[in-house]
């Protein structure tokens, strides 16, 4: 028996989980039931590409729908984000040791990651190096090209 992977989400995340569900249940699902019906009303199926577009959109859109209940089921929001100790859910400042540049960092679920947000991965080398670390403590990043430091600045 495979075992469930346990998914961090924020409120806004789940919320956009559920919008995106109950619009593909309430209005892409019967949309694409009424493309398979008005391509089926056009006679001979075996050579109807309409039809066939509409079954492959269909079976796209009930995996998906299966993908998002399956994620929203097993998802653990993320709540009560201290600011003592970098968990999922805190937003960090770091400093390369290198090269003194300072980024700022969000630990969100892999569900939500966003690098052009500087939202990072729970997963991601730089938010498993800095878990449960506090402000000045300097951490070594493994990463595939290589492990660096950094420093925490502040956790906010």
């Amino acid at each position: 028996m495979a075992s469930k992977q346990e998914h961090f989400i924020t409120k806004e995340g789940l919320d956009k989980l559920n919008n995106e569900l109950d619009n593909l249940k309430k209005v892409v699902r019967p949309e694409v039931i009424d493309q398979i019906k008005e391509a089926r009303a056009q006679g001979d199926l075996s050579e109807n590409a309409e039809y066939h577009a509409a079954r492959e959109k269909q079976a796209q859109v009930e995996a998906r729908i299966k993908e998002l209940e399956y994620l929203i089921e097993n998802s653990t929001l993320i709540e009560g984000k201290s600011k003592d100790k970098i968990g999922v859910g805190s937003t960090f400042e770091i400093e390369y040791v290198d090269d003194n540049e300072v980024e700022e960092y969000t630990i969100v679920g892999s569900t939500e990651a966003d690098p052009f947000e500087n939202k990072i991965s729970n997963e991601s080398p730089i938010a498993i190096a800095v878990m449960n670390k506090k402000v000045n403590d300097i951490v070594s990043v493994e990463s595939p090209s290589g492990s660096y430091d950094v420093k925490i600045v502040s956790i906010k």
